[in-house]
């Protein structure tokens, strides 16, 4: 009899725990499938139909002219040395702005976490502002200032006892370097108010108790503040890989893909815009597509987070 109770004792928190965790997933869902629905109808059908149009040599000039091929769009692009080209100079930018943001969004975090509590809403507006400004308007203004005709980069250089006449344009390691600069300016405060909200997460019983045991500073962030906060440093990172892959503004008003700048992005444009090719532009997109989903596949299995635990269920 007594094993029984036991059992049953043991059992009961469980199957609370249980309903509960489905009565909120189904209010999610009440909340949110609406929204949800309208987002898949309004996304479904130009993904539908840009895999529909890549399987067809179609070009706008000529649609009488338009054949089925198959995945013969998909070959062509794929032993392309410009595809790959593209795909690289998308990957090298990837890699270095999200590299960097997230080492300088984990830096302001900090900075806003322990500010004062009277600054806190002013450093947080204030880091803001780059966030703020549109993406073209912000690509102006970098292209601008690294001009070599009108831009003062060049004379803040001088002053140095450089050359003031530096074409930051003229070469491909130049404008990358300029490109990455202007997506690092203008999302890294996006990481960092990620950042911002899985730090505010880290209980502060667990700080405690390290610096009793005497942690340092650095052991504190290795094994309490880090593991503590990996599912927000997993949303960031993936938010903003997906969103430096799919770079396109920066590039276009820049360098408009010259000196080998071309991103995978500026492709589709280009061959769907420029060249009016439907079906090879169409193809360029999919691949586009395929790649975000590849990359936010390997992003949640390789960090592991259990997203339900995050939420304390």
């Amino acid at each position: 009899m007594t094993t029984t109770v036991e059992r049953t004792e043991a059992v009961a928190p469980v199957s609370s725990t249980s309903d509960k965790s489905r009565a909120e997933r189904r209010l999610g869902w009440y909340l949110a499938g609406p929204a949800f629905a309208v987002m898949l109808l309004v996304t479904a059908y130009p993904i539908v139909q840009a895999v529909f149009d890549s399987l067809f040599d179609y070009r706008l000039t000529d649609p009488q002219n338009s054949a089925f091929v198959g995945l013969g769009n998909y070959g062509v692009i794929l032993t392309d040395s410009v595809w790959w080209t593209s795909f690289g100079v998308t990957v090298l930018i990837t890699v270095v702005t999200v590299a960097v943001e997230l080492v300088l969004g984990f830096a302001l975090a900090l900075v806003m976490l322990n500010a004062l509590r009277g600054l806190r809403p002013v450093l947080r507006t204030v880091i803001l502002i780059p966030y703020a400004v549109i993406t073209v308007v912000s690509a102006f203004a970098w292209q601008f200032a690294f001009s070599v005709d009108s831009g003062f980069v060049n004379a803040w250089f001088s002053f140095l006892g450089t050359t003031a006449d530096t074409d930051w344009f003229g070469t491909q390691g130049s404008s990358l370097f300029v490109i990455c600069l202007a997506e690092i300016w203008k999302t890294t405060p996006f990481i960092s108010l990620l950042l911002l909200a899985g730090l505010a997460q880290v209980p502060d019983v667990l700080q405690e108790a390290a610096k009793v045991d005497g942690a340092t500073w650095w052991q504190r962030m290795r094994r309490v503040t880090l593991p503590n906060m990996k599912a927000a440093i997993m949303v960031a990172v993936l938010f903003r890989t997906l969103d430096a892959f799919r770079v396109f503004d920066s590039v276009f008003v820049m360098t408009a893909g010259a000196n080998n700048t071309e991103t995978v992005s500026f492709l589709a444009y280009r061959q769907t815009i420029e060249r009016v090719e439907i079906g090879l532009g169409s193809a360029v997109s999919v691949l586009l597509f395929l790649s975000v989903v590849l990359i936010s596949v390997l992003f949640i299995k390789g960090f592991k987070v259990d997203l339900s635990q995050a939420r304390g269920e």
